[in-house]
């Protein structure tokens, strides 16, 4: 699967809305085939910044949401409220889900 961690600076007069703004962008892409999740979190230390943590089936998924007519409408719309570029990690990776966390098993 392609993982990808991306860390969003929001425009401080946007940041409690930035769920609303993303909002149509976060419902299509969960509608996409390939899409296994995408999850936004707030930073606990800048308020300002969303973290997004997404994964797609594989490269073909993620060329076909890169491609796709909302993600090419998120490339028009969501930069008026960001303060800087956002900032990715992405990579494949040889699974298909989440796995436990052994280190920290609940009985």
């Amino acid at each position: 699967m392609i993982f990808i961690t991306a860390k969003f600076p929001i425009k401080p007069e946007f940041a409690d809305s930035w769920p609303e703004i993303a909002g149509p962008f976060t419902t299509a892409t969960r509608g996409e085939a390939g899409c296994l999740w995408f999850d936004w979190s707030r930073s606990l230390d800048d308020p300002t910044e969303y973290v997004l943590v997404e994964a797609f089936r594989d490269g073909d998924a993620g060329a076909a949401h890169v491609g796709s007519a909302h993600f090419k409408q998120a490339q028009q719309d969501l930069p008026q409220y960001l303060r800087a570029t956002p900032k990715i990690v992405s990579q494949t990776v040889d699974q298909d889900g989440w796995s436990e966390l052994g280190e920290l098993a609940v009985e």
